[in-house]
């Protein structure tokens, strides 16, 4: 038994051993990496961990449609062997796409995952990310200087900065999209494609996106926050309009820091008449604006600790322009936090 579970945790791809009354006799590492369990053995409720908790493990309602036991009950009845492009719950809330190929060994079924899939799913993967960053903006453009950090904590983001310029104005962009991963990233190229580039209304701008929005007809877990702002220089005033976003921030040369606060529900069909508004606020020379989302603000570290909204504002005062308040900030989360559960994004506008 130790023997060959050795040799099943030194194989490159992940492996399932189940019995005939299909229980799992060995589950390899990598096969619990993608359902980030510590189930070596047991039901496959236990491994694959499925959420069905209500009743003995292929026992329940939706076990008659657990894609697994149904792909080795059919290897049961032929002989051992049975073949399937499998897509699953991975435990924690996202999908996991598998091709697993089931063969006797001895006793035992035998379900190996087909590396070639594998390959095929990384460079649909790789082709999906390197499609995304072409949407982000350049890192230098004309008008107001900024800077930005965008760090997605999957393969796929669901963040989607944006600077611009129209009718002579820099414009400023943000969103979060609800979700991680792939669907996530679906939701962003369809707001980047449903933002309206030549409206230099922020509230227009988001009711338009909010009108299209509509005809999607997705159900209520399903939402865009967003942050916009037009900074008019000959008039030194920034338009703004923020959808159920985190509050943009204006470091004020000398008098500290302001939040620009606007209560207004997200893109989505919760409130889908909602009429949007912009809101004017002074600047001066010197002065800093900042965008973000929330995976910044809650981020956390191993202590459970949020790393929160006066940290980000510590870091803000202390910086001398927009670009080293960026690069302060990746540093700041990166102590605190190791790893990052969300995306985080951040623009800042040196003024």
């Amino acid at each position: 038994m130790n023997l060959y579970k050795r040799i099943l945790d030194n194989l490159p791809t992940a492996a399932l051993v189940l019995d005939g009354k299909l229980r799992v006799r060995y589950a390899n590492r990598v096969f619990r990496g993608y359902f980030h369990t510590a189930a070596e053995r047991g039901t496959l409720r236990d491994v694959i961990r499925c959420g069905e908790e209500n009743c003995v493990c292929g026992a329940g309602v939706r076990c008659a449609y657990c894609s697994v036991r149904n792909l080795f009950a059919d290897a049961k009845k032929n002989g051992g062997i049975a073949f399937r492009k499998l897509i699953l719950r991975d435990g924690e809330g996202g999908n996991v796409a598998l091709r697993i190929k089931v063969r006797p060994l001895g006793k035992f079924l035998l379900g190996v995952v087909d590396d070639a899939y594998e390959t095929e799913i990384a460079q649909e993967m790789y082709s999906a990310q390197s499609i995304q960053q072409r949407l982000l903006p350049p890192a230098k453009g004309t008008g107001v200087p900024y800077s930005f950090m965008y760090i997605p904590c999957r393969e796929i983001g669901g963040d989607l900065p944006d600077v611009y310029a129209a009718g002579g104005d820099t414009m400023g962009f943000l969103a979060d999209v609800s979700g991680k991963g792939i669907s996530a990233g679906m939701l962003s190229a369809f707001v980047k494609a449903g933002w309206d580039r030549s409206e230099r209304s922020p509230a227009r701008a988001l009711s338009g996106l909010n009108a299209k929005f509509q005809e999607l007809n997705l159900d209520e877990r399903s939402y865009v926050t967003a942050a916009a702002v037009r900074i008019e220089r000959a008039r030194s005033e920034i338009c703004y309009c923020v959808a159920g976003h985190n509050a943009p921030l204006l470091l004020k040369s000398g008098d500290g820091i302001d939040e620009i606060v606007m209560q207004a529900p997200p893109v989505s069909n919760w409130m889908p008449d909602f009429c949007y508004e912009d809101r004017l606020i002074g600047y001066r020379s010197g002065d800093i604006l900042v965008l973000l989302t929330d995976g910044v603000i809650e981020s956390r570290n191993r202590k459970g600790e949020q790393f929160s909204l006066e940290r980000v504002e510590s870091v803000l005062a202390r910086s001398e322009n927009a670009e080293r308040f960026i690069e302060r900030l990746k540093a700041a989360l990166t102590e605190f936090c190791g790893e990052f559960s969300d995306d985080l994004t951040a623009i800042a506008f040196d003024l």
